[in-house]
């Protein structure tokens, strides 16, 4: 079989789930390439050689850019802030190299359509790492409503809290800062609208208020120093769907309880269905006629869990989520997938926030073609 070497660039959280992902998906999955954990990238040398160590990557590099010219990768994993999503994978699609970016795309609408382009002249694969989508239960949710079992889809109700910087005096990150970030709505709800647009369809236009409650942090950990902050803490959006749906969005990371609330309710004339990723392994559905809802429960009929379990109730969690994810890009390198989010999809969705702020900047209905 054909050898495909990864190259990981990042250490922090969501390069450690990438790592156990690439890990995971060799004991999981009969693949249809031998995959090999070619490289590993950070600035901080050290650490990047403890966790290459811990996590079978092959050799270190401390310059990213060094990595993509590695010529054992050839896929490349982007997990480091925002801000450079853009130079990274502008420079590993131009080597000629897949690219596996996590979510947002970009920090600007201009950098994700160039990412976009860049990639669909290279022919190269893209992913990027919109996980909650490869659900098994999302995908069921996706095939309800396919089927027609829920009828005339006539609402979205969706919400993304979490409480993470909810104490005011959390410090400043790269994550307040607007050129390297993007606020709660890139952070939390661009999941969100990438999944409305994979259940429901493409949204025509959209009306918003976006706030940011804490308007200074301590510029690091107990520091007398303050830093502004302009990015916003919480949006709430009202949606047209193309197909005549309307819907709402809400997402904030000071709603205090919510760890992980990636939730929805989808009307139709026939059924309601809900989920909450905080209760991953199923849907609530009400049909016409009942009087409350149902759960329906996860299990190995499914297509990607019986690869974990063999029995119903015994759950899946993120780092599963992230494995199927990583299955599908491989699939997808190997010609034999291609239901993913790529960069063009990936735009799509930065389209769609970039016409929520601006609906909320001028105080208006802006269509999404606008854009």
């Amino acid at each position: 079989m054909r050898e495909l070497g990864v190259g990981l660039i990042g250490t922090g959280f969501m390069g450690r789930a990438h790592a156990l992902a690439f890990n995971n998906v060799r004991a999981v999955f009969e693949l249809p390439v031998t995959l090999k954990l070619a490289a590993l990238a950070d600035a901080d040398v050290e650490r990047a050689r403890r966790c290459a160590t811990a996590w079978g990557f092959a050799r270190v590099h401390n310059d990213w850019q060094q990595l993509i010219d590695d010529p054992t990768v050839d896929v490349v994993a982007i997990t480091t802030p925002n801000h450079l999503h853009y130079p990274m994978a502008m420079a590993a699609v131009a080597a000629g190299k897949a690219v596996y970016c996590e979510k947002p795309l970009a920090v600007s609408l201009e950098q994700a359509a160039a990412m976009r382009r860049a990639a669909s002249a290279a022919g190269v694969v893209t992913r990027v790492g919109y996980n909650y989508q490869h659900n098994p239960m999302i995908v069921l949710a996706r095939q309800m409503i396919d089927n027609g079992e829920l009828g005339q889809i006539i609402s979205f109700q969706g919400e993304f809290s979490e409480d993470f910087m909810a104490d005011p005096a959390s410090p400043w990150s790269w994550r307040c800062d607007v050129e390297h970030a993007g606020g709660a709505l890139a952070d939390l709800g661009s999941h969100l609208l990438s999944m409305a647009r994979f259940l429901v369809g493409d949204v025509e236009s959209v009306c918003a208020d976006t706030q940011t409650i804490h308007t200074q942090r301590p510029a690091s950990a107990g520091s007398a120093e303050r830093r502004p902050i302009v990015v916003d803490d919480q949006v709430h959006a009202l949606l047209r769907f193309a197909h005549g749906a309307r819907g709402t969005l809400s997402s904030s990371w000071l709603k205090r309880g919510y760890k992980n609330h990636l939730s929805f309710e989808i009307s139709g004339t026939r059924a309601t269905l809900a989920f909450d990723q905080e209760r991953l392994n199923e849907l609530r559905l009400c049909r016409a006629g009942e009087d409350g809802f149902q759960r329906v429960l996860a299990g190995p009929a499914l297509p990607g869990y019986a690869a974990f379990s063999p029995a119903a109730g015994h759950q899946l969690g993120y780092n599963e989520l992230k494995t199927l994810e990583v299955h599908e890009l491989i699939m997808a390198l190997a010609g034999q997938g291609s239901t993913g989010i790529d960069f063009a999809a990936a735009w799509e969705v930065e389209r769609l926030a970039a016409a929520i702020r601006l609906a909320a900047r001028q105080e208006r209905w802006v269509r999404v073609s606008e854009v």
